[in-house]
């Protein structure tokens, strides 16, 4: 194994930190414990396990939609307290208001961003994140005329219209076909390299997190041993070694993506669930 794989310890300092982050649904088992990573300004971070292990409720707490048991999440060196502008979330449905096209749909995010913002400037806005993510002709669409690749492509150009310093992605390409999710894999790297933005993504796709992600954080799930209840928990951090810049097609082409992703299934199959 290559030093760029071994595990690495979290950081202790980031634009974004988790410390000690803990959630309990029944008393004396944690589904995850003693939570400890940090996110620069800039990064793109996959988080993989396996169903069950918390990586939902960790970004739920990023998002400020739910609590931690105890620990704490700092942004900027804020704690997190409630749901907010600076903070873009992407679910794996796409969250669109049905009765809105579009170009209304992502407006009315950037007027809640900029209440003060002219028509003019709101539309401008607009039409700048529909045309990054290649929707100009369906501006003034409803969701109900678009398909599902293209209606994650509208979730898309929302979350980062309303420039939020950190994006939140729950499995956004969870539901799409291979070839729609690779298309907008490779659009969505496109943005985030442009933006400069910082991400937080869950996914179950191996491929997904190394086309994507800087460092994948690799969850372990909560369990019994002789010893009692182990709480889930970041059981390493790995480094991606191969070149930022990469694409779905060329990515099996590049060396030591092959011990990158045979590191990860390992973790997966052999030590995950341990």
């Amino acid at each position: 194994m290559t030093a760029s794989l071994a595990p690495q310890t979290a950081a202790g300092s980031g634009f974004v930190r988790i410390e000690g982050l803990a959630k309990s649904f029944v008393p004396g088992k944690p589904v995850f414990a003693d939570v400890n990573f940090a996110l620069e300004r800039g990064e793109f971070v996959c988080i993989i396990g396996h169903s069950g292990c918390g990586k939902t409720t960790i970004l739920n707490v990023l998002a400020g939609l739910d609590t931690a048991s105890s620990g704490h999440v700092l942004m900027d060196g804020r704690e997190i307290a409630g749901p907010g502008l600076e903070r873009g979330v992407v679910f794996q449905s796409h969250a669109l208001m049905p009765w809105l096209t579009v170009r209304r749909n992502i407006a009315f995010a950037v007027q809640s961003r900029w209440p003060g913002w002219s028509a003019l400037e709101v539309d401008e806005q607009v039409r700048r994140f529909v045309s990054l993510v290649g929707l100009d002709g369906a501006i003034d669409k409803k969701p109900s005329q678009l398909s599902g690749g293209m209606k994650q492509r509208v979730g898309i150009a929302r979350a980062f219209s309303i420039q939020p310093k950190m994006l939140l992605l729950d499995e956004p390409f969870g539901a799409l076909d291979a070839l729609t999710r690779g298309t907008i894999q490779d659009e969505l790297m496109a943005i985030v390299r442009q933006t400069a933005q910082t991400v937080f993504m869950i996914t179950h796709d191996v491929d997904e997190a190394i086309l994507l992600a800087d460092r994948i954080l690799l969850m372990s799930n909560g369990r019994e041993t002789d010893a009692g209840w182990r709480p889930g928990n970041i059981a390493e951090t790995v480094v991606n070694p191969l070149p930022r810049e990469r694409s779905r097609a060329g990515l099996h082409h590049l060396d030591g993506y092959y011990a990158l992703r045979n590191h990860i299934v390992d973790f997966l199959v052999s030590r995950a669930r341990a």
